[in-house]
């Protein structure tokens, strides 16, 4: 769009010189009179920088010209409240000429007016929520560091922020010091990992979510009563691990309904199976379906395996992706619940992609997109949702309409070692 249609441009320089090399994206802007000026769409902007391989930092930019200015461009929105900024050092001219490219490729889909459908339920479930508590409470209770073998939940965001307040993540319990204070992450551990922390006599803080525990009971009680468990699932997930560990020698794993006619058990009359909590309903139940039909005598848990959260965003997600665009999924690479939500979207034939924050929007993404569906994984935080939100809507105008399919109410306890008194 042209500068005259929705968006005025002006100068910007730093409020500190760039390094040479670097390009600083603003936070804010800073206008004539010391007034400040939001960037919402600060990400958005960043993000295109560093695909371009551009080194990027932030902070307050400054509108209007003066001695030892860096080379910038502002763009502002049409009512002149907020703007997009980012300048280089004067002798870049490299960056400069990414800045230009960045914000040209912004304003080649920013003004016109978009939808964002909003699926809920999204982001935290109960069990994600009650993981994170438990590093937060252990760290203050205990004091710093406090170790956490693997991911507690699967998220950079979660991650660096637990990090920041003195967590220290290990993927195995060799670095623990002795004695030291551990948490077991959300997706639960092997036996095997239980026996060796008490072997060195580690403060053990479980935070499994109590669905997970779920999973592995019923492989406890499945094999005790001499079933072959097939255990449906992602291999090297950790939670796919930590259930195999639970009875080694009598569970399998498959991933396919190509994989369950290929199986091999003991005795056919004896099989039962579980399921990753994770997984995407339909296609758990393709394996399921698979299964039967060579074990006609199979048997399942109780109730679901899927997790209610797992199941509820699914769900969601179906009731909007038909009517968008586009679809953006927050959530890490990692997680599966979240990739599981990408291919959903997707099998329904819609353009689908996954974005750990609004840096990682693409603006082909948006080229053509009225509607625009934004959902989260399980272990997504709902602020990074509301940051997606808040950058789109500086490209134009946005109507936001929330979807709900159904309302979580479920809370967990905390272990005891962490629980109020």
């Amino acid at each position: 769009m042209s500068d005259t249609a929705a968006h005025r441009t002006a100068p910007a320089h730093g409020a500190g010189r760039p390094e040479p090399g670097r390009v600083v994206v603003a936070d804010r802007l800073i206008g004539p009179g010391g007034a400040h000026l939001p960037c919402p769409a600060a990400d958005l902007l960043d993000g295109e920088l560093r695909r371009a391989g551009v080194a990027t930092g932030r902070g307050d930019l400054r509108l209007g010209r003066g001695a030892g200015a860096a080379p910038g461009l502002a763009v502002l929105a049409p009512d002149g409240r907020s703007g997009l900024a980012a300048a280089a050092a004067p002798d870049d001219p490299a960056g400069v000429r990414a800045v230009r490219a960045a914000l040209a490729a912004w304003r080649a889909v920013a003004g016109p007016p978009r939808t964002v459908l909003l699926a809920a339920p999204r982001s935290f479930c109960a069990g994600v929520e009650r993981a994170i508590e438990v590093v937060e409470r252990a760290l203050e209770l205990r004091g710093a560091p406090v170790y956490v073998r693997k991911q507690i939940v699967h998220n950079t965001r979660v991650v660096a922020d637990l990090t920041a307040r003195g967590a220290v993540f290990v993927d195995t319990l060799d670095p623990v010091p002795d004695g030291a204070t551990v948490v077991f992450s959300a997706h639960g551990v092997a036996p095997d990992v239980h026996a060796a922390a008490a072997r060195r006599g580690l403060r053990v803080i479980d935070a499994t979510c109590p669905l997970v525990t779920k999973v592995h009971a019923e492989a406890r009680r499945f094999a005790a009563r001499g079933d072959t468990v097939v255990l449906i699932g992602h291999a090297g997930h950790e939670e796919v691990e930590g259930t195999l560990g639970e009875a080694p020698d009598r569970t399998v794993l498959v991933a396919t309904p190509e994989d369950a006619a290929r199986v091999e058990v003991a005795d056919p009359e004896r099989v039962s199976y579980l399921t990753q909590t994770t997984l995407a309903v339909d296609e758990a139940a393709a394996v399921v379906d698979a299964l039967r039909a060579r074990f006609p005598a199979l048997r399942g848990p109780g109730s679901d395996d899927i997790c209610y959260a797992t199941t509820n965003r699914q769900d969601a997600l179906g009731a909007i992706a038909d009517d968008a665009d586009t679809v953006l999924v927050v959530g890490s690479a990692n997680s599966s619940n979240s990739v599981r939500l990408v291919e959903l979207a997707e099998r329904r034939g819609t353009p689908a992609h996954l974005i750990d924050s609004a840096a990682d929007i693409r603006p082909e993404w948006l080229a053509g997109a009225a509607t625009v569906g934004l959902t989260a994984g399980a272990s997504a935080p709902p602020v990074l949702v509301d940051a997606v939100v808040a950058a789109l809507g500086w490209l134009g105008p946005l109507d936001v309409h929330e979807r709900t399919t159904t309302r979580e109410t479920l809370r967990f306890t905390l272990p005891p070692a962490v629980r109020p008194s």
